[in-house]
């Protein structure tokens, strides 16, 4: 590789290939393609960020306006992010451009880029097939292409948006295909896309990590909050995780209540939103991230000792993809399963798919388990307050996106706010999200009666005065006490969101 790639590298401490790097590097060099597997935490990135940026390096073509050089596919936001954080560095040494593509945010700054010229342009599928409709992009110059969580890619429905991309590449540049797991759907796409394609199999899909301790605690449905708050006010990183978003809001709420500095990551956030989260955990204003599967892949964080995984999920891959938020390249990690009387069954068939073998505690809140699992201190420092975030805006990416911010505003747990929004507008409602980020005014409303909660459609732009044309009359009479006001609230959050 270019010496300036390795220096780079030995400055940031990185001497040593991981075995994915090792076995897949030299072919992918050779401008081979590659089908490589390696679990996450692996180093799948700089596996094939490396062989990527050095073949562009050497082959002489230079970046033109709308037209990029290398073209790297990812399934979600973040991990889009991820990948440009540690291929910018690398590419600048040797002077080649890189840019992110992907929803949720304005596509002018990315038209920009893209008319400016860049060699590489990492991706989520949807943004790009609309880019290059209106006409902004093409793919026609692509050497390069490699699309990484392959799997991942498929779970979310993205594999005939990643064939059309495909097609629109060069069929003779070379392709890299990178993944957890090599399904069925992954072996379709290997076949059709891939030229005599090297593979490359660094682990076990199924082999846990053996850094990682695994361990399912056995609780009742009374201690299972309180030994969650246990384990998060532990020192270190920890990263939680939920079935659904209302579930990780909530929990990011009552931790931020109970004195842990906590934020929340799940698909209701705006992008903005979603970079503020991962900002307060990466610096450690806020020690736990509470998260959907949504993070369950692509976040990487140095230093996350513990993963819980606060709601089991539904099947072993999702197992074992949040779990491998910690114990990454080589460090060691803990990863415990709050499991209630109702949940046995599922997680034993859980954890014996995944091929582990739990160390199973029947636990409660001082069970001396808990600080084994988690040593430490406790600390209850406070809920976390998010840096005024007002500058985000009002509505779809201000208000709502505060609260995701309770991750950074709508949680915290001030002498005033946090006690207003965990108690009555909390039970007002399951999104403070949809109005915590408008101040005063908006957390009343939330908490008021009937006609002041119904002022709120008309942001959706129905315009409709309170009490007419909506059925929500009966909602909110019903809602004060059958959950439909929740609903109608809920609703209104995911619209502003979106």
């Amino acid at each position: 590789m270019p010496a300036a790639l390795v220096d780079v590298l030995a400055r940031d401490g990185i001497t040593t290939p991981t075995p994915i790097q090792a076995a897949t590097v030299p072919d992918s060099l050779a401008g081979r393609d590659v089908l490589g597997r390696g679990r996450t935490g692996s180093g799948k990135t700089v596996a094939f960020v490396l062989p990527l940026l050095s073949r562009l390096a050497a082959s002489g073509t230079r970046r033109t306006s709308k037209r990029p050089r290398a073209l790297v596919l990812a399934p979600t936001r973040e991990l889009a992010t991820q990948i440009d954080d540690v291929l910018a560095p690398l590419a600048r040494v040797l002077g080649l451009t890189s840019c992110t593509v992907f929803g949720g945010v304005g596509q002018n700054p990315q038209v920009t880029n893209l008319r400016r010229g860049v060699d590489v342009v990492v991706a989520c599928p949807g943004r790009l097939e609309d880019l290059i409709g209106q006409g902004h992009v093409s793919l026609g110059g692509v050497e390069v292409t490699v699309i990484d969580e392959a799997d991942h890619m498929a779970d979310l429905g993205f594999l005939p948006q990643v064939r059309r991309l495909l097609d629109a590449t060069p069929e003779r540049g070379q392709r890299m295909l990178f993944s957890a797991t090599l399904d069925a759907g992954i072996g379709v796409l290997a076949r059709r896309y891939l030229h005599q394609p090297v593979t490359h199999e660094a682990d076990s899909a199924q082999s846990p990590v053996a850094t990682m301790e695994h361990h399912v605690l056995h609780v009742s449905q009374d201690a299972h909050f309180p030994v969650l708050v246990d384990l998060t006010a532990a020192p270190g990183r920890t990263v939680v995780f939920t079935r659904t978003k209302h579930r990780a809001k909530k929990l990011a709420r009552q931790l931020n209540g109970s004195g842990v500095p906590a934020v929340e990551l799940h698909g209701n956030l705006s992008q903005g939103a979603r970079a503020r989260t991962m900002e307060a955990f990466h610096s450690g204003a806020a020690r736990t991230l509470v998260a959907t599967d949504i993070a369950a892949r692509g976040i990487h964080v140095d230093d996350v000792a513990l993963v819980i995984h606060a709601d089991p999920p539904v099947e072993h891959k999702a197992y074992l993809h949040r779990s491998g938020r910690t114990a990454r390249a080589g460090a060691s990690g803990t990863v415990v399963t709050l499991m209630t009387d109702d949940q046995v069954r599922d997680v034993r068939d859980l954890t014996r798919k995944a091929g582990v073998r739990p160390t199973t505690t029947r636990a409660h809140a001082t069970h001396p388990v808990l600080r084994e699992l988690a040593p430490g201190e406790r600390s209850f420092e406070g809920g976390f307050v998010a840096a005024a975030p007002a500058e985000s805006g009002r509505g779809g990416s201000g208000g709502g996106r505060r609260g995701g911010g309770r991750a950074q505003g709508g949680s915290s747990t001030t002498p005033g706010g946090g006690q207003r929004r965990s108690g009555g507008q909390r039970r007002r409602g399951p999104r403070p999200e949809a109005g915590s980020g408008q101040g005063a005014p908006r957390s009343g409303s939330a908490a008021q009666g009937p006609g002041q909660k119904r002022s709120g459609p008309k942001r959706s732009g129905q315009g409709r005065p309170a009490g007419q044309g909506r059925p929500g009359g009966a909602r909110q009479g019903g809602g004060r006490s059958g959950g439909g006001a929740a609903a109608f609230s809920e609703r209104a959050g995911g619209r502003r969101s979106r």
